[in-house]
Protein backbone atom coordinates (compact mmCIF):
# COMPACT_ATOMS: atom_id res chain seq x y z
CA UNK A 1 0.00 0.00 0.00
CA UNK A 2 1.30 3.44 -0.90
CA UNK A 3 2.38 5.70 1.93
CA UNK A 4 0.03 8.74 1.85
CA UNK A 5 2.76 10.87 3.43
CA UNK A 6 5.11 10.39 0.47
CA UNK A 7 4.34 12.21 -2.75
CA UNK A 8 4.84 10.09 -5.92
CA UNK A 9 7.40 12.57 -7.25
CA UNK A 10 9.42 12.24 -4.02
CA UNK A 11 9.41 8.45 -3.78
CA UNK A 12 12.43 7.95 -6.01
CA UNK A 13 15.27 10.34 -6.95
CA UNK A 14 15.46 11.37 -10.57
CA UNK A 15 18.60 10.18 -12.36
CA UNK A 16 20.52 13.11 -13.76
CA UNK A 17 21.14 13.10 -17.51
CA UNK A 18 24.53 12.63 -19.11
CA UNK A 19 26.84 15.41 -18.01
CA UNK A 20 26.93 18.42 -20.39
CA UNK A 21 30.71 18.48 -20.16
CA UNK A 22 31.02 19.95 -23.66
CA UNK A 23 28.97 23.03 -22.75
CA UNK A 24 30.81 23.42 -19.45
CA UNK A 25 34.18 23.10 -21.17
CA UNK A 26 33.30 25.76 -23.75
CA UNK A 27 32.02 28.16 -21.08
CA UNK A 28 35.16 27.73 -18.95
CA UNK A 29 37.46 28.13 -21.94
CA UNK A 30 35.71 31.26 -23.17
CA UNK A 31 35.54 32.75 -19.65
CA UNK A 32 39.35 32.51 -19.55
CA UNK A 33 39.71 34.04 -23.02
CA UNK A 34 41.36 30.90 -24.41
CA UNK A 35 41.16 29.65 -27.97
CA UNK A 36 40.88 25.95 -28.71
CA UNK A 37 44.56 25.90 -29.70
CA UNK A 38 45.64 27.64 -26.49
CA UNK A 39 43.70 25.28 -24.24
CA UNK A 40 44.87 22.31 -26.28
CA UNK A 41 48.49 23.28 -25.59
CA UNK A 42 47.75 23.62 -21.88
CA UNK A 43 46.09 20.18 -21.79
CA UNK A 44 48.53 18.46 -24.16
CA UNK A 45 45.57 17.48 -26.34
CA UNK A 46 44.79 17.94 -30.02
CA UNK A 47 42.58 20.98 -30.83
CA UNK A 48 40.34 18.63 -32.85
CA UNK A 49 39.80 16.54 -29.72
CA UNK A 50 38.69 19.58 -27.72
CA UNK A 51 36.40 20.67 -30.54
CA UNK A 52 34.74 17.26 -30.65
CA UNK A 53 34.21 17.26 -26.88
CA UNK A 54 32.72 20.77 -26.91
CA UNK A 55 30.35 19.81 -29.73
CA UNK A 56 29.25 16.55 -28.10
CA UNK A 57 30.92 14.40 -30.75
CA UNK A 58 33.32 12.72 -28.33
CA UNK A 59 32.98 11.52 -24.75
CA UNK A 60 36.28 12.17 -22.94
CA UNK A 61 38.00 9.39 -21.03
CA UNK A 62 38.95 9.91 -17.40
CA UNK A 63 42.55 10.65 -18.44
CA UNK A 64 41.31 13.37 -20.79
CA UNK A 65 39.09 14.82 -18.06
CA UNK A 66 42.12 15.05 -15.80
CA UNK A 67 44.04 16.85 -18.53
CA UNK A 68 41.16 19.29 -18.96
CA UNK A 69 41.15 20.00 -15.24
CA UNK A 70 44.88 20.65 -15.37
CA UNK A 71 44.66 22.97 -18.38
CA UNK A 72 41.78 24.97 -16.93
CA UNK A 73 43.23 24.83 -13.38
CA UNK A 74 39.96 23.59 -11.90
CA UNK A 75 38.84 20.64 -9.83
CA UNK A 76 37.58 17.66 -11.85
CA UNK A 77 34.19 18.06 -10.18
CA UNK A 78 33.86 21.57 -11.65
CA UNK A 79 33.47 20.00 -15.10
CA UNK A 80 30.40 18.05 -13.98
CA UNK A 81 28.56 20.34 -11.61
CA UNK A 82 26.75 23.63 -12.06
CA UNK A 83 27.72 24.76 -8.58
CA UNK A 84 30.19 23.84 -5.87
CA UNK A 85 30.45 24.81 -2.23
CA UNK A 86 33.33 26.81 -0.84
CA UNK A 87 36.35 25.06 0.65
CA UNK A 88 35.48 25.25 4.35
CA UNK A 89 35.58 22.66 7.10
CA UNK A 90 32.40 20.88 8.07
CA UNK A 91 31.20 20.42 4.49
CA UNK A 92 28.97 17.54 3.51
CA UNK A 93 26.82 16.45 0.61
CA UNK A 94 24.56 13.50 -0.19
CA UNK A 95 24.00 11.75 -3.50
CA UNK A 96 20.85 9.62 -3.47
CA UNK A 97 20.77 6.26 -5.26
CA UNK A 98 20.79 6.92 -8.99
CA UNK A 99 21.17 10.67 -8.46
CA UNK A 100 24.76 11.11 -9.67
CA UNK A 101 25.88 12.82 -12.87
CA UNK A 102 26.21 10.32 -15.70
CA UNK A 103 29.18 10.25 -18.07
CA UNK A 104 29.61 7.60 -20.75
CA UNK A 105 32.72 6.42 -22.56
CA UNK A 106 33.31 3.44 -24.81
CA UNK A 107 34.87 1.47 -21.96
CA UNK A 108 32.85 2.59 -18.91
CA UNK A 109 29.63 4.28 -17.86
CA UNK A 110 30.45 6.55 -14.92
CA UNK A 111 28.09 7.93 -12.30
CA UNK A 112 29.93 10.89 -10.78
CA UNK A 113 29.06 11.16 -7.08
CA UNK A 114 28.96 14.21 -4.79
CA UNK A 115 29.85 16.60 -7.60
CA UNK A 116 28.51 19.68 -5.80
CA UNK A 117 31.56 19.80 -3.50
CA UNK A 118 34.68 21.39 -4.95
CA UNK A 119 38.29 20.70 -3.93
CA UNK A 120 37.60 17.20 -2.64
CA UNK A 121 40.65 15.14 -1.74
CA UNK A 122 39.37 12.23 -3.82
CA UNK A 123 36.87 11.65 -6.64
CA UNK A 124 34.16 9.03 -5.95
CA UNK A 125 32.58 7.23 -8.91
CA UNK A 126 30.25 4.34 -9.51
CA UNK A 127 31.14 2.72 -12.80
CA UNK A 128 29.68 0.09 -15.08
CA UNK A 129 32.49 -1.79 -16.81
CA UNK A 130 31.58 -2.47 -20.45
CA UNK A 131 34.92 -3.26 -22.09
CA UNK A 132 35.66 -6.98 -22.32
CA UNK A 133 39.01 -6.83 -24.09
CA UNK A 134 42.10 -4.68 -23.73
CA UNK A 135 41.74 -3.85 -27.43
CA UNK A 136 38.81 -1.55 -26.46
CA UNK A 137 41.40 0.82 -24.99
CA UNK A 138 43.64 2.89 -27.31
CA UNK A 139 46.20 2.47 -24.52
CA UNK A 140 46.13 1.68 -20.82
CA UNK A 141 45.23 4.69 -18.67
CA UNK A 142 47.97 6.42 -16.68
CA UNK A 143 47.89 9.61 -14.59
CA UNK A 144 49.14 10.97 -11.25
CA UNK A 145 47.45 9.73 -8.09
CA UNK A 146 46.17 6.50 -6.56
CA UNK A 147 42.95 4.52 -7.01
CA UNK A 148 40.72 2.13 -5.08
CA UNK A 149 38.25 -0.21 -6.78
CA UNK A 150 35.57 -2.26 -4.99
CA UNK A 151 33.50 -4.71 -7.06
CA UNK A 152 29.79 -4.30 -6.36
CA UNK A 153 28.48 -6.89 -8.83
CA UNK A 154 29.73 -9.13 -11.60
CA UNK A 155 33.37 -9.99 -12.27
CA UNK A 156 36.20 -7.80 -13.52
CA UNK A 157 39.78 -8.28 -14.60
CA UNK A 158 42.31 -5.67 -13.49
CA UNK A 159 45.16 -5.08 -15.93
CA UNK A 160 48.17 -3.16 -14.65
CA UNK A 161 51.52 -2.38 -16.20
CA UNK A 162 53.77 -4.35 -13.84
CA UNK A 163 51.47 -7.18 -12.72
CA UNK A 164 49.67 -10.10 -14.30
CA UNK A 165 45.93 -9.57 -14.92
CA UNK A 166 43.93 -10.20 -11.74
CA UNK A 167 40.30 -11.34 -11.62
CA UNK A 168 38.07 -9.74 -8.98
CA UNK A 169 34.54 -10.80 -8.02
CA UNK A 170 31.82 -9.06 -6.01
CA UNK A 171 33.25 -8.08 -2.62
CA UNK A 172 36.87 -8.00 -3.83
CA UNK A 173 38.84 -4.76 -3.94
CA UNK A 174 42.15 -3.40 -5.20
CA UNK A 175 44.30 -0.35 -4.52
CA UNK A 176 46.97 0.74 -6.99
CA UNK A 177 49.26 3.50 -8.21
CA UNK A 178 47.55 5.44 -11.02
CA UNK A 179 50.85 6.34 -12.69
CA UNK A 180 51.11 2.66 -13.60
CA UNK A 181 49.24 1.85 -16.81
CA UNK A 182 45.88 0.29 -15.91
CA UNK A 183 42.56 -0.85 -17.34
CA UNK A 184 39.51 -2.62 -15.93
CA UNK A 185 37.65 -5.21 -18.03
CA UNK A 186 34.47 -7.12 -17.38
CA UNK A 187 35.23 -10.84 -16.99
CA UNK A 188 31.73 -12.24 -17.61
CA UNK A 189 28.94 -11.75 -20.13
CA UNK A 190 27.11 -9.25 -17.95
CA UNK A 191 28.41 -5.73 -17.30
CA UNK A 192 30.07 -5.36 -13.89
CA UNK A 193 29.56 -2.50 -11.43
CA UNK A 194 32.34 -1.09 -9.24
CA UNK A 195 32.83 1.66 -6.72
CA UNK A 196 35.83 3.59 -7.98
CA UNK A 197 37.67 6.16 -5.85
CA UNK A 198 40.50 8.22 -7.34
CA UNK A 199 42.73 10.55 -5.39
CA UNK A 200 42.38 14.20 -6.29
CA UNK A 201 45.06 14.93 -8.85
CA UNK A 202 44.66 18.56 -9.95
CA UNK A 203 47.33 19.87 -7.56
CA UNK A 204 49.93 17.19 -8.45
CA UNK A 205 49.30 17.89 -12.13
CA UNK A 206 49.82 21.62 -11.63
CA UNK A 207 53.10 21.05 -9.81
Amino acid sequence: MNNPLVKPSESRPQRKPNSPIGDTLRQMRQARGLTLNELARRCDLAPSTLSKIENGQMSPTYDTILSLGEGLEVDVADLFSERQTASVSGRRTVTRAGGGVMHQTEQYDYEMLCTDLANKQFVPLKATVKANTIARFPEMLSHPGEEFVYVLSGEVELHTQFYAPTRLVAGDSAYFDSTMGHALLKASDEDAEVLWICSRVVEPLRS
